[in-house]
């Protein structure tokens, strides 16, 4: 008798749904609809609860790559997660995600956007302490008390718009751009997209993270939680003055350099990639911060495909290699797995902007663009300093894992001959070449052309061959006395700790709450209260007993002393 398993039930589930959703979102964007469909819930007397859901090109199309990504990941699950003894708990909490994505992603009403943002945040944490330790509980922490300054913002939101007369946000953006309602309820939204989206100063959440199954990983950072915080400023973008959009930029930009900065230096597989993911996530909001709404979702879109390939990949050489994830133990693994390193060498081409890749439609037109419209210098040199990091820690990945000397010696047999993860990542690997044309044309019906001096054009190759040569460098350095962290040690400890941001957002925050606890036990609890209180009350009870025990000795003074004082007071009475 043929056995379906549960992942493959949920891959074909998925992939079909995916397929529906992609094919509806060509039909949506052809004819330029849009339909909003209404569910009357419960109606009492003249009120009604009514659910809304928004169906045009860009939730259609959203929702079938984050359907097609995560059937591909429970497919690879099957092989990656096999012998866990609650793999069906697993598969369950992570459907359980994608339709918490769902809810967010077809919702144009602040109340069920808060329902599908929570199950992202509440989920989220399940699966983040799935691997039960120590470190797992502290990640899984830091992460949903991250996210929840987004939930706060979110129901302050929901708040405000009592005054509107309807959460329906979408129908008031035009009508309302420019009032302080409407400017308030958008610095309410950049704040919960900057914890969603781990922006600094949110963003030492996101390596932390990292202590989730890897299939997770590549859900988590391709097209779920931190995406839906891109998604809700996609959606909010005409609301935004110019005030708010400059803030944007620069905490875009700054968070883009730390994250390209910090992989530079980084040595555990999954945070490099996550690092990567953060860097990508600043790129999308400097771009919506700039106007260049459609090419950041475009970008969101084709960061989704290779993003969850590179997790793929890593975690098939985590996996062979015997859970390690420090890539000064790996070298030479092109011998040993030609398939992953094939696909891990097209994700990162295709996350450095390869011509012809995925990401070469849509972060070479971001970056033409910028270059095109009116910003700052800062903001300029901050986009293109972090492209040359982004190429820069790609080339030294592949060099560490891929290239070089092979220094696995102690490990088991390596290879990648798994079915299902292969499945898994060929599919990605296929749309990961040719899914940016294809969606480039879709997307943008309209040819245009960006008409740029020699210098801006030749610009964008310079800095990705520069941090490619840098990255090549970078991976030939050995441990020894003329190493260059050695001479510049608290620079690199700056750089390469995300500019301590992860100390700031545990030990920084919890040090003072800490301290003035202890002092308050010490000073009030345990000193003068307790002399008044619980001490004190026990050492009066006890000298009392000790009068009353002298008292009923039944001394013959005492009870004739008491005789004579009786006989006093009755003759002063009496007299």
């Amino acid at each position: 008798m043929f056995h379906l398993s549960i992942c493959f039930v949920n891959f074909i589930f998925l992939f079909f749904s995916g397929v529906v959703s992609f094919v509806m979102s060509v039909y949506f964007v052809l004819g330029d609809l849009t339909y909003f469909v209404e569910w009357c819930v419960v109606t009492l007397n003249s009120g009604s609860v009514v659910m809304t859901f928004l169906f045009d090109w860009m939730s259609l199309s959203f929702m079938g790559f984050v359907f097609f990504i995560s059937s591909l990941v429970i497919l690879y699950s099957d092989d990656y997660m096999h012998g866990d003894l609650n793999m069906n708990r697993f598969i369950l909490l992570v459907l359980m995600f994608v339709f918490s994505m769902m809810f967010l992603i077809i919702s144009p009403n602040m109340i069920s956007i808060l329902l599908g943002w929570d199950g992202l945040g509440l989920v989220s944490y399940c699966l983040v302490i799935y691997y039960q330790n120590v470190k797992s509980y502290g990640a899984g922490m830091l992460t949903i008390l991250s996210n929840r300054i987004g939930d706060v913002a979110l129901l302050m939101v929901i708040a405000w718009m009592v005054n509107f007369g309807s959460w329906n946000y979408i129908y008031y953006l035009d009508c309302l751009s420019g009032s302080f309602e409407m400017n308030f309820i958008s610095l309410l939204v950049v704040l919960a997209a900057m914890t969603s989206s781990a922006q600094i100063p949110f963003s030492s959440w996101l390596p932390a993270a990292m202590a989730a199954p890897t299939p997770v990983s590549a859900l988590v950072h391709s097209s779920t939680l931190v995406t839906a915080g891109v998604y809700l400023l996609i959606r909010f973008s005409p609301a935004f003055n110019d005030w708010l959009c400059m803030f944007l930029l620069l905490v875009s930009g700054l968070t883009m350099f730390m994250a390209g900065l910090g992989a530079n230096f980084e040595y555990d597989l999954k945070s490099i990639i996550a690092l990567s993911t953060l860097s990508q996530l600043g790129l999308m909001i400097g771009a919506v911060s700039v106007g260049l709404v459609d090419m950041a979702f475009f970008h969101l879109l084709t960061h989704a495909l290779f993003k969850a390939l590179l997790f793929m990949c890593a975690g098939v050489i985590i996996h062979t290699m015997s859970d390690s994830q420090d890539i000064r133990y790996m070298g030479s693994l092109s011998f040993q797995m030609p398939f992953t390193s094939v696909c891990l060498g097209v994700s990162s081409f295709a996350l450095c902007g390869m011509p012809f890749l995925a990401g070469f439609y849509s972060k070479d037109l971001i970056l033409e663009m910028v270059s095109f419209s009116y910003i700052n210098l800062l903001g300029f040199i901050l986009f293109f300093v972090s492209t040359g990091l982004t190429v820069c820690y790609s080339f030294r990945l592949f060099y560490y894992v891929f290239c070089g000397d092979f220094n696995s010696c102690t490990f088991c047999f390596v290879s990648d001959d798994n079915f299902n993860m292969i499945c898994g990542m060929v599919g990605l690997m296929l749309i990961a070449v040719f899914g940016g044309s294809l969606l480039s044309w879709i997307i943008f019906c309209t040819p245009s052309m960006v008409c740029l001096p020699f210098y801006l054009s030749f610009l964008i190759i310079f800095v990705s061959l520069l941090g490619g040569w840098l990255g090549y460098e970078l991976s030939k350095s050995g441990l020894g006395s003329s190493l260059f962290s050695l001479f510049f040690y608290k620079s690199v400890v700056l750089s390469g700790s995300m500019w301590f941001m992860p100390y700031l957002s545990t030990h920084g925050v919890l040090s003072f709450p800490l301290l003035s606890g202890y002092y308050s036990l010490s000073v009030s609890d345990l000193g003068w209260a307790e002399y008044v209180g619980g001490q004190g009350l026990y050492w009066l009870l006890i000298h009392l007993s000790s009068v009353n025990q002298w008292w009923q000795y039944n001394s013959l003074s005492v009870f004739l002393m008491f005789f004579v004082m009786w006989v006093v007071v009755l003759m002063f009475v009496f007299i």
